[in-house]
């Protein structure tokens, strides 16, 4: 925890559901400004539903064809609900994919935003020591989803030297001293719990390696975290934890692999989880002294849920902050105002 700081702050995964980027920064700046210290634009837009903009993206790539002899990719949620069938993609025989021939917008939206988040901030509106927070997919999100498995390598390599080229045209655009970006984690976490099928490359040695690879293609005076996550793209997870083992696990290695340092790690808390066993790997987490762990464990209406998993943590780890599990624009609307309520209520009540 900074030094200083009395209680956790509260942390924004991502996405509110809101219209816009400027209702979303006014909103949350004055429900929750003076526990923040990074606000994120609200993913709103295509990017509502996270990546599911991006199979348009891949598919439209000269050297990328839909696989008409496999079966679409059953999404499906922890109770059995499929929650979409995803066409698998694969790469043309022969064909090589240039990175420079995707157009995912990342960039361009954060700069966008960013100007946005400049002028409230001059105005008053945000604390003028809030940074702004960039959220973007790892290049493993789209590429388990939508390729088929023995073609992963072929569109992971130029997929993540595209998004490390969208780090740097943010880098070059905006001032690194007020910004932050938060790799968005969560194929990666559903593969280490066999969600997906087994491609040539090792799980773990092909998504640390990627992760490994991002962290350290953000330049050192921007403030970077990851989100590990469990999906929930009908505001339900898709593998449910039995405890946080596997996230302090990819925690642990990502750690280990990056060389600049790493700000934060938000991990997700399910609702019913106030116990001590799905706390206890926190106790094998092996974070660096300056970064900062963050849990998603404010839920709707469940201020006395909140307060007890937030203690139950903290009888296995020092929690820096606290949020919900993922974005909170696939769940109801009509529920973001006592949500906003609950994270402060939340950081207040924390000793």
């Amino acid at each position: 925890m900074a030094a200083g700081r009395k209680r956790p702050i509260v942390h924004f995964v991502g996405s509110i559901p809101l219209p816009d980027t400027e209702t979303v920064l006014r909103t949350l700046a004055a429900a929750v400004g003076p526990h923040v210290t990074r606000l994120p634009d609200g993913e709103t837009g295509i990017r509502k539903t996270w990546i599911k903009f991006l199979q348009d993206v891949l598919s439209g790539n000269l050297a990328i064809e839909l696989a008409t002899d496999v079966p679409p990719f059953k999404f499906v949620q922890w109770d059995g609900k499929v929650v979409r069938e995803i066409p698998r993609l694969r790469v043309k025989p022969g064909a090589t994919i240039d990175p420079s021939t995707f157009q995912t917008g990342y960039a361009d939206m954060a700069i966008e935003s960013w100007r946005i988040f400049e002028r409230l901030q001059k105005a008053g509106v945000i604390p003028a020591n809030v940074k702004f927070q960039i959220c973007i997919p790892t290049p493993v999100a789209p590429t388990y989803n939508n390729m088929v498995p023995g073609d992963r390598q072929k569109l992971l390599v130029p997929l993540t030297q595209h998004f490390l080229g969208e780090v740097q045209k943010i880098a070059s655009a905006l001032p690194n001293d007020r910004i932050a970006l938060q790799w968005d984690v969560c194929q990666e976490v559903l593969a280490w719990e066999n969600y997906y099928d087994k491609g040539p490359v090792d799980f773990r040695t092909e998504t640390i390696d990627v992760l490994t690879r991002i962290g350290d293609g953000v330049p050192a005076a921007i403030e970077f975290g990851y989100h590990l996550c469990y999906g929930s793209p009908a505001d339900q997870h898709m593998v449910l934890p039995k405890d946080m083992g596997i996230m302090v696990e990819m925690a642990n290695a990502i750690t280990a692999g990056v060389k600049r340092p790493i700000q934060f790690f938000h991990m997700p808390v399910p609702k019913p989880r106030t116990d001590d066993g799905y706390f206890a790997p926190l106790q094998n987490l092996k974070l660096r002294p300056d970064t900062e762990l963050y849990l998603g464990l404010v839920h709707y209406d469940d201020a006395q849920g909140d307060a007890a998993r937030l203690a139950a943590a903290s009888r296995h780890a020092r929690v820096d902050g606290v949020g919900t599990e993922c974005g909170m624009a696939r769940g109801d609307p009509a529920r973001l105002p006592a949500l906003l309520a609950a994270h402060a209520r939340a950081v207040e009540a924390a000793a």
